[in-house]
């Protein structure tokens, strides 16, 4: 009979846990598109992301408190609101993090700070990033943190202030992802170690599949491509007492605590489309593909946005399509103006590239 309970017991445990793993899964959350022509600055002024509306905000009601499970948030303590933002055709990932704490401690060199913990995997490939977590045991320290920590997920620690220190923690052995051109950040406050007050912070990172500690030659910037998906989770660290580093809280958006070394337990963000109110009711774009330069044959895609209902494309050498991605082969080599007409019931809209085709 104590076997049956026991049997029962663990049973129940692994569903609990299953169930735990199932509602994680169950949350996600929305990255803001910014319009090309309204990318936010770097300046540590929020102004810029007041056109993102509250729907991207992720709240500090998101957030469990790892060192005390039991604790809810409380406003008056630390709040906390996090956006995150994208650029089509940029390889970057924009935040903007507001806080409130009743105790900034950043009077320290070291990881002694409040921190803002935040790890990307752009193209959740997941598993564990950090050395410590290699499943090779048979690595040295050495081996594990060089080939591995940071390579295929990143970990900032992303200090709120730094005052005397540089702005962020790479965690890893690639220390040139925290500066330009792969990251940039800004930030206003007006309080002292100590003391409560108001932070904002703006900064921007690039997701990599690969980073290594040779530096940038080898790299691979995650390519951020509209309604994907990325990895992404972050952690407030706390600290309350600048002469005791261990009155500290850490709130975790993620369920898993150890979500700053394994990438499997991040959250799904989505990269959006823009907002309708910044759409176009018709855009025409298009690109190409010179699929043979021996027989000058290129590949033209269609990129064109809003309900179309017809195409008209001038290849430049008198030859025209009427289909949304034609293929076209080119007589003579030479370098053509290439126009795509598009239309549908908002109207018309036209796109030409000057000598952007170029055949051998």
């Amino acid at each position: 009979m104590r076997c049956s309970s026991i049997s029962l017991l663990f049973l129940l445990c692994l569903l609990n846990l299953g169930h735990q793993t199932l509602a994680q899964e169950t949350r996600s959350y929305k990255v803001f598109q910014f319009p090309a022509n309204m990318i936010p600055r770097v300046d540590g002024d929020a102004d810029d992301w007041k056109m993102v509306p509250d729907s991207y905000t992720v709240g500090m009601d998101q957030l469990v408190n790892d060192k005390h499970p039991t604790d809810k948030p409380d406003p008056k303590n630390m709040d906390v609101k996090v956006k995150v933002g994208w650029v089509k055709g940029l390889n970057r990932l924009y935040f903007l993090y507001e806080a409130y704490d009743n105790y900034w401690d950043f009077t320290h060199p070291d990881l002694h700070n409040d921190i803002f913990e935040v790890v990307v995997d752009g193209d959740r490939s997941g598993g564990p990033l950090i050395a410590e977590q290699h499943p090779n045991k048979d690595l040295s320290w050495s081996e594990a943190y060089f080939s591995f920590h940071g390579v295929h997920a990143q970990n900032y620690h992303i200090f709120t202030p730094a005052e005397g220190k540089d702005w962020a923690l790479a965690w890893g052995s690639q220390p040139w992802i925290k500066d330009l051109p792969y990251a940039n950040a800004a930030y206003h406050y007006n309080f002292r170690p100590g003391k409560a007050g108001k932070f904002t912070l703006e900064f921007w990172i690039t997701p990599f599949d690969y980073a290594g500690p040779e530096g940038p030659a080898r790299a691979v910037e995650t390519k951020l491509e509209e309604n994907n998906k990325v990895g992404l989770c972050w952690a407030v660290l706390d600290y309350d007492d600048v002469n005791d580093v261990k009155k500290q809280d850490f709130w975790n958006l993620s369920r898993e605590h150890k979500m700053y070394g394994n990438a499997s337990f991040l959250l799904p963000f989505t990269l959006m489309p823009l907002e309708p109110s910044f759409r176009k009711p018709l855009t025409a774009q298009w690109s190409f593909d010179v699929v043979d330069p021996k027989r000058r044959l290129v590949a033209f895609t269609d990129k064109s946005e809003g309900n179309i209902t017809s195409w008209q494309w001038d290849f430049g050498d008198g030859a025209t399509s009427t289909e949304q991605h034609p293929l076209h082969t080119y007589k003579e080599a030479g370098k053509y103006v290439v126009v795509l007409w598009v239309e549908g019931p908002a109207g018309k809209a036209r796109m030409a590239k000057v000598w952007d085709v170029a055949v051998p």
